[in-house]
């Protein structure tokens, strides 16, 4: 049972530099962050967890007025209106409304049981729970908007194969721009109310991999799998922020943000992944705009700028893809073997 609980401020986030998965400047959550059953998400933090038989969502009672008292917000904004608590309330529209009245590009973040918005803008949607007909529909409603998927990477769920291929295939034939993988801290309480949902015995071997053995790296490989899948039905492997192609700094430290972070999880060459994700927020936190400098001089110049960042951004700033970031791109997406056994969904 879930039941809402009014009054409550909105959560709101900010980062200096772009972070992965959304690469958003501001986050505002009108909803408090427990409000799906049997496991929520709370996409601000990146964590899942079990929920309480009666889970009590709180939702923010005056959007605009708390807007409007805020200092003033920088843009991309991601408004996490996930779960069926928008349904009901449209406290993510709100939002959403504010940041188009102040011109602000947002990302609008819903999920299977949510609703789209009836405000033109670029919308994410989770996949989860996994419900593949709800999904269908959500899919299809979404065609004519610019939109993509997010897959929150929880075993033995959202780690099935079949039910991957045919996330990504409805994705590509309703247009979608981008098929983007979530990782996630599964905590204990999750991992239980996963197993009660699938009524998972004890000498099951998912209750055993769920409890007892390292889903690290089957996560990590699902995550490539989805990667690959995306560029194999023509769509981006990362969420897209909004105003993508625009050449802005934001835009820059997220290009290189991606690359070294992929570099991170590979191991591959850590030395110089820490050298890019340094340059990334350096650039975030540049006063003059890229392509100016780019204009004036060479970027080498930028004493915070690595050899290889610079290298990219100038590719990039001439409308190419970086090699370099192309070379990790590649490295990132790889299929993985079938080696688990195909799960219902939660």
């Amino acid at each position: 049972m879930i039941l809402y609980r009014k009054a409550a401020p909105l959560r709101i986030r900010r980062t200096s530099a772009p972070e992965p998965p959304f690469w958003c400047a501001t986050t505002i959550a009108p909803y408090g962050p427990r409000r799906g059953t049997p496991v929520t998400i709370d996409y601000l933090t990146s964590t899942a967890s079990g929920a309480a038989e009666r889970t009590e969502v709180t939702v923010c009672e005056d959007v605009r007025n708390e807007l409007e008292r805020t200092k003033p917000l920088d843009a991309p904004v991601l408004i996490d209106a996930t779960e069926s608590a928008e349904t009901v309330f449209r406290r993510g529209e709100e939002v959403l409304a504010f940041c188009d009245g102040q011109r602000l590009d947002a990302l609008f973040l819903t999920s299977t049981r949510g609703a789209l918005p009836s405000i033109a803008t670029t919308v994410a949607i989770a996949t989860w729970p996994l419900e593949l007909p709800r999904l269908a529909e959500l899919f299809d409603a979404a065609k004519s908007l610019e939109w993509g998927v997010v897959i929150p990477v929880i075993y033995p769920i959202t780690t099935d194969l079949e039910a991957l291929n045919e996330l990504a295939e409805s994705a590509r034939a309703n247009r979608a721009k981008f098929f983007a993988a979530m990782p996630l801290e599964l905590e204990a309480t999750a991992r239980q109310a996963i197993a009660n949902e699938l009524q998972l015995a004890g000498d099951d071997d998912r209750y055993e991999m769920l409890f007892h053995a390292d889903v690290a790296p089957l996560h990590l490989a699902t995550e490539r799998h989805i990667a690959a899948l995306a560029a194999e039905h023509g769509m981006h492997d990362f969420v897209v922020p909004p105003q993508w192609n625009d050449r802005t700094n934001w835009n820059a430290a997220a290009l290189l943000t991606l690359t070294a972070s992929r570099m991170i999880a590979l191991d591959l060459d850590l030395d110089l992944a820490g050298l890019i994700a340094r340059s990334a927020r350096a650039i975030a936190e540049l006063d003059k705009p890229l392509t100016r400098i780019a204009e004036a001089a060479n970027l080498s110049i930028i004493e915070a700028l690595d050899e290889t960042s610079a290298e990219m951004l100038t590719e990039w700033l001439g409308g190419e893809a970086p090699g370099f970031a192309e070379y990790v791109n590649e490295q990132w997406r790889l299929k993985r073997s079938s080696g688990v056994p195909p799960s219902p969904s939660c």
